[in-house]
């Protein structure tokens, strides 16, 4: 399936006026379980207030508005490879006067460097889209300052885009998200890469165990199977999540405070 035509769908609505790209955000935060797992690593981490982020895949800007009230004092630099979004998320940003210290930037992450500058990358859900992955990590590693922190979501290779329900064919892995460059990472491969591009210490914990999946297929994949059908199913999204949300609540509490033996996510820190 294709992903990208239907978040260009949701954006159309949203990106109207910057209430309701806020309400966008706050309605991802508590419908993604990932963004559950981020918003616990977040917190977790020892940052100053006058902390340098590079969100690395930006995306929509979900979790770089995340952290630029999770650190009002810090400096975000926000990049990603889609032009329009970057456009997009920068009038966001200016129009919530947080243009001063929120800049959002068109890279390439295979490329991307700025020697020692950061004090924390973020990466969800991008490294699987990725193929030079290990080339990535080390442009990680070289602009982070000496003890920073990289922090990235990731599907694992237990099932995390449902591609073992399909075929692999030339070019990627064909599953339930088609832009997929792997099925996943198992946690020893990641540390490996990660260590290997200079990181020093790696830890990393499965996400999406047994409440997570049934969470996820409740409150995204259906609903995104739906869209995918017809854009008609806009109309019956709204009473969906009425019924689905307090158990995908539930779920992605447990989901947050158990530790999984397995899942089809990842969490993954890397300290230089």
């Amino acid at each position: 399936m294709q992903y990208d035509p239907i978040k260009r769908s949701l954006g159309k609505v949203f990106n109207q006026t910057p209430a309701l790209r806020k309400l966008f955000y706050r309605l991802l935060d508590l419908l993604l379980l990932r963004a559950w797992h981020v918003r616990k690593e977040l917190k977790n981490l020892p940052l100053g207030a006058d902390c340098s982020i590079l969100d690395a895949g930006s995306g929509f800007g979900q979790y770089t508005y995340r952290m630029s009230r999770l650190f009002p004092k810090s400096t975000i630099l926000a990049v990603d490879v889609k032009e329009e979004q970057i456009a997009d998320c920068n009038r966001f940003f200016t129009q919530i006067h947080q243009s001063n210290r929120v800049r959002f930037e068109e890279a390439d992450l295979t490329k991307f460097v700025q020697p020692e500058r950061f004090d924390l990358v973020l990466s969800i859900d991008v490294m699987e889209h990725i193929e030079e992955d290990v080339l990535v990590f080390k442009n990680f590693y070289q602009s982070l300052k000496t003890g920073g922190v990289v922090l990235i979501s990731t599907p694992s290779d237990q099932g995390g885009s449902d591609a073992h329900d399909h075929d692999h064919e030339e070019g990627g892995v064909h599953g339930f998200i088609d832009e997929h460059v792997r099925d996943g990472y198992n946690i020893a491969e990641i540390e490996t890469k990660l260590k290997s591009a200079g990181f020093s210490r790696v830890e990393a914990r499965y996400s999406y165990g047994c409440p997570g999946k049934i969470s996820w297929r409740l409150s995204m994949k259906y609903p995104i199977q739906l869209l995918g059908v017809s854009k008609l199913f806009f109309i019956i999204l709204p009473f969906w999540y009425v019924l689905v949300f307090p158990i995908s609540a539930v779920l992605n509490y447990f989901d947050v405070k158990n530790t999984h033996s397995s899942g089809t996510g990842l969490i993954v820190k890397a300290i230089k």
